[in-house]
């Protein structure tokens, strides 16, 4: 019997689509994958910003005109860098543009993709381009995909403000679901994950209390949380106060003034795990709502707020005079009786002291940015009238869940700074850099650091302990699985079922590893939520800003949501015994057996234009029949 049916699957962000219209043989779908739709929301900087403004750059060939690309143009920022800065700097207290330049961002899939689209800038700035072409390669449908880039520059409430983001995104949903017919599946990356945050509980004031719930089980079928900041980066306090460039030709300095003309810049700051504030949202039904009156409070522990040590080690300058910041002469003199002798004074400081501005109000005699950074501190977070986005995140009421992130590579998680004598935005320099290394603690020099450290570390940019908050979010009973990131024939697979989850307590299990191949490990709810699923993925030595364009990721979102969705599915997650190529790119010669690998999957078969004999092997079987496998 001959059955023609449409096979659709949606990937977010760039696995996750709609593959429609198709016609397969070799075996039966039954589940209508063309309904679903996938939602976008990018990370820190991984928008295009356009100029929408007429600015002449002197002593430079190179002007900005209206839809010129500002970040990210680099033949701009070499030739005309004082005009690039006027487009990208933001007024630090009101978040306005510059006088002379404003920028905004752009739109659609294009705007995510590359940063700097060229020969040679487009693959060193690719972003989701790999994805959209996975994408293609499966037959997802255009209009399955919808990106919602967003002014990565602003702080959550000036999102709204300024661009009716939320509204936006709201709208986004709502049609898709008309055009589409089904939920949506949304992906956030990094800082997006954090906006989407925000997005749930800004929806509370927007739709009525015994709608809520409804809506969002109707518009979203399921969330996927890739390298969350739950808990923050420290690469944002970094950024804060000694400069980070991001790979661009800057100084740190410069990178430090523009970094900090950005509100957004202190919602990725590390936070406790230990602090909670009150619920605008029941306030404003309960009669007791007012803006920026919020009940803020953190519980005493001594375990650095949660993290592997204190976030930062800062000494105190005794002089401030010209020699210590040329820059601030006038600052008046204070707190200098408490120092002894003329020595400087180290401070310490948690990451709750961080997020609550206890840092900033320390240095504000000795650094000119404490005060603009305390104003936003206030303003834009601890009173934002939605939410205090510098508290830790429970799970989200999102019917099925996914947090993956990647873990066992160098991360930093504490700093020593020191005065630098040179005046400001260059008055700090690092003396020291605390590192976690596969469940250890270094400083720099490779000596070894006392502390808290995690049963892993983080993916190079967000620590361990910042990552895995998602953890929390798991039910009472968790099966576990690891498994090698490449394909595989099973053998080295590992199971641990009906592991006791307790509550803020990290789970770890108890299995072996090769010291040669990546694995992903899954925990998986065994007993969950009920009405709610949630699965954490760790990936092997996968970097924060290269894990959305990680092959085996992608392959695991496009198995579980085929898994979703068909009804012959018999378990509640893809199953793990197996991984074989899916694509005929996944396919290639055995020169050892002169043959091409996983001769199941894949066969010899040249095709006019072959240049080599790994591209002569090619799927054996229909795309149907290889899925099958799965169930």
């Amino acid at each position: 019997m001959r059955v023609n049916q449409h096979l659709a699957i949606l990937i977010a962000v760039g696995i996750l689509g709609a593959l429609c219209g198709r016609t397969v043989s070799g075996g039966e779908f039954t589940g209508d994958y063309s309904k679903l739709s996938g939602v976008i929301i990018p990370g820190f900087a991984s928008t295009q910003l356009r100029a929408w403004s007429i600015l002449d750059c002197p002593y430079s060939p190179l002007d900005f005109n209206p839809l010129d690309l500002v970040w990210l143009d680099t033949t701009k920022l070499l030739s005309a860098v004082n005009c690039w800065l006027k487009c990208m700097f933001l007024d630090p207290y009101n978040q306005t543009d510059h006088p002379e330049c404003k920028s905004r961002p752009d739109s659609g899939l294009s705007a995510i993709t590359e940063l700097d689209p060229g020969y040679i800038t487009g693959p060193l700035s690719s972003v989701w381009k790999e994805w959209i072409k996975w994408c293609i390669e499966f037959g997802i449908e255009a209009n399955a995909i919808i990106a919602v880039p967003y002014d990565w520059r602003l702080p959550p409430s000036m999102l709204e403000e300024r661009d009716l983001y939320f509204h936006k995104l709201k709208l986004t949903l709502e049609t898709a679901l008309k055009l589409r017919g089904g939920p949506s599946l949304v992906f956030g990356h990094s800082l997006g994950n954090l906006v989407f945050r925000y997005f749930l509980e800004w929806l509370k004031l927007e739709i009525a209390p015994k709608h809520y719930h409804e809506w969002l089980d109707k518009h979203i079928h399921a969330y996927f949380a890739v390298g969350p900041p739950l808990l923050g980066s420290l690469e944002a306090l970094k950024a804060s106060l000694f400069g980070n460039t991001f790979g661009l030709p800057l100084s740190e300095g410069t990178a430090r003034l523009m970094f900090n003309s950005f509100a957004s810049s202190l919602w990725m700051m590390p936070l406790s795990k230990y602090c909670r504030a009150d619920s605008p949202y029941w306030n404003h039904f309960g009669g007791g709502f007012r803006k920026g009156r919020h009940t803020y409070q953190c519980e005493e522990r001594e375990d650095y707020s949660g993290w592997p040590t204190n976030i930062v080690n800062i000494e105190i300058p005794s002089t401030r005079g010209v020699d210590a910041y040329p820059s601030v002469t006038d600052v008046a003199q204070a707190n200098l009786s408490s120092m002894e002798c003329g020595f400087p004074i180290q401070l310490s400081f948690s990451a709750r002291e961080v997020s609550d501005g206890t840092l900033f109000k320390a240095i504000e005699d000795y650094d000119p940015d404490s005060k603009r950074l305390l104003y936003q501190l206030q303003k834009s977070y601890h009173s934002d009238p939605v939410l205090n986005p510098l508290t830790p995140w429970d799970r989200p009421p999102i019917k099925n869940v996914f947090c993956i992130y990647g873990i066992d590579l160098r991360t930093e998680v504490g700093y020593y700074f020191a005065p630098s004598g040179k005046p400001y935005p260059d008055n700090w320099i690092i003396t020291d850099v605390i590192y976690e290394v596969e469940g250890s603690l270094y400083s720099r020099s490779g000596n070894l650091v006392e502390g808290n450290p995690g049963a892993a570390s983080g993916d190079e940019t967000v620590p361990y302990n910042s990552l895995a908050l998602c953890k929390d979010w798991l039910g009472p009973k968790v099966n576990i699985t690891r498994a090698p990131q490449p394909e595989h024939d099973g053998s080295d697979v590992q199971v641990e079922l009906n592991v006791v989850h307790q509550d803020e307590v990290d789970i770890v299990p108890n299995m072996t590893r090769s010291p040669r191949v990546k694995y992903i490990t899954y925990y998986e709810d065994s007993e969950s939520i009920p009405g709610k699923r949630t699965a954490v993925w760790e990936l092997d030595k996968a970097n924060h800003r290269n894990i959305v364009r990680s092959p085996a990721l992608m392959r695991e979102l496009w198995l579980q949501m085929w898994h979703d969705i068909n009804p012959n599915a018999k378990s509640k997650f893809v199953t793990k015994a197996k991984r074989g190529p899916l694509r005929n790119d996944d396919c290639y010669w055995d020169y050892g057996k002169a043959r091409c690998a996983w001769p199941e999957y894949c066969e010899y078969r040249y095709v006019f234009g072959d240049v080599h004999l790994g591209q002569s092997c090619r799927l054996k079987n229909s795309l149907a029949d290889t899925l099958s496998h799965y169930l």
